[in-house]
């Protein structure tokens, strides 16, 4: 079969949009790395190390606050998520990879005030950081596992991340939380409703 010069023209443009085509279709791997969650691994360094993030009070969304009843102590737990992740949450019925979670604890103080009986937060006490891991990485440290980063902050060396072990020094009060994730997320009424 032989091909006019404008049939070859044609078949050459068609060959040439395929290839095209091809090379706008991002890999999976590339549409990973371009999701809006992806930024936040540079929190984490080689050995797997988490860094707490900047400036989250100001960019990050708030999820939701408890406040827990200690005999040591009262304390009030603020929990914020790295921008997106609560609509992701809604849309997807869980955290996407690379969310990171801050929940900030704080020691509590009590006064008498027009609006009643009233225990507010003062001085923080920890940080707990987490970061959302679907890929199993950093499989050799001890920080990683059960599909999250773990890491843990003291208020007396608030930049120094001082777990050794999330199965011991961050899990355990995760462990009724392990169907949804190991987050409570019924805590959050942001997950759950937009309203």
């Amino acid at each position: 079969m032989k091909y006019g010069r404008p049939a070859i023209f044609v078949l050459a443009l068609i060959a040439l949009g395929a290839v095209v085509a091809q090379l706008k279709t991002p890999t999976a791997a590339a549409a990973a790395a371009s999701s809006p969650f992806a930024k936040n691994f540079s929190l984490v360094d080689k050995a797997g190390n988490i860094a707490k993030p900047a400036g989250y009070r100001d960019t990050y969304e708030t999820l939701g606050t408890y406040f827990v009843l200690d005999p040591a102590g009262n304390q009030m737990h603020v929990t914020y998520a790295s921008p997106g992740a609560a609509a992701y949450f809604r849309e997807n019925g869980k955290f996407a990879d690379g969310t990171v979670l801050v929940k900030e604890v704080f020691g509590t103080e009590h006064a008498q005030m027009t609006t009643g009986d009233v225990h507010r937060a003062s001085g923080t006490k920890v940080w707990f950081v987490m970061i959302k891991d679907d890929k199993g990485r950093h499989t050799d440290s001890k920080l990683w596992g059960d599909g999250w980063g773990w890491a843990l902050y003291n208020s007396d060396a608030p930049d120094k991340q001082v777990a050794v072990s999330y199965k011991k020094d961050c899990q355990g009060c995760h462990i009724p939380a392990q169907k949804t994730g190991w987050v409570y997320t019924e805590g959050y009424p942001v997950l759950h409703s937009s309203k």
